[in-house]
């Protein structure tokens, strides 16, 4: 069975215009997906990518116009000024690793429904009731959030590591292997690469 190391940060606008893409195709093709969490901030620190807010401004543009037509075109609403962006990730990272181990609910709608928080529903990711209330909705104990903060926030930093040394350098990205899918867009090149392992 092939793993799709899924190398995610809880903030970001093309992990969630993804939608539930990723699982469609892992059920298809009958792989598994393991949920990364990582420290994106840092990954753009340690491989020269600017902030957002220290972008040039026609990058800063461009980029709320693509956000905007993406979510057109998925059928996906979104605030492209959410109020509580950026945040803490942290509390949601943590979340999204203690549902892993945990399992018995759907770590793609508990991911799905962070993304959405952020960027469609105006709710602060910090929040301890916004993420009890998303690990409710996606079928996990509420009693995870917050739970193992300290191991969770050790197993952020080891995602980091391990995305920084496959050579992932943004969010989304997809890694079968050696092979890196970056962006919500590669997913159809995600979905072919599957197929021809077999």
């Amino acid at each position: 069975m092939a793993r799709i190391d899924y190398f995610l940060f809880p903030l970001s606008p093309f992990s969630y215009l993804a939608g539930l893409k990723l699982e469609a195709i892992a059920a298809r093709r009958g792989a598994e997906i393991a949920y990364r969490p990582v420290e994106l901030f840092r990954i753009f620190a340690e491989t020269g990518t600017a902030q957002v807010k220290d972008r040039h401004p026609s990058r800063q543009k461009y980029r709320l116009v693509d956000i905007a037509r993406l979510a057109r075109a998925e059928g996906l609403p979104v605030n492209l000024h959410p109020p509580f962006w950026p945040t803490n990730p942290v509390p949601a990272s943590a979340a999204i690793i203690a549902a892993q181990e945990a399992g018995g609910g759907d770590l793609g709608e508990l991911t799905h429904g962070l993304l959405r928080a952020v960027w469609a529903e105006d709710r602060d990711i910090a929040d301890d009731a916004v993420v009890r209330d998303c690990l409710v909705a996606a079928g996990f104990a509420p009693e995870l959030a917050g739970r193992g903060l300290l191991s969770a926030v050790e197993t952020l930093q080891r995602n980091t590591d391990e995305a920084l040394r496959r050579g992932v350098f943004g969010a989304p990205s997809y890694v079968v292997g050696d092979e890196i899918f970056w962006g919500q867009d590669r997913l159809d090149l995600l979905d072919a690469h599957l197929a021809e392992l077999g």
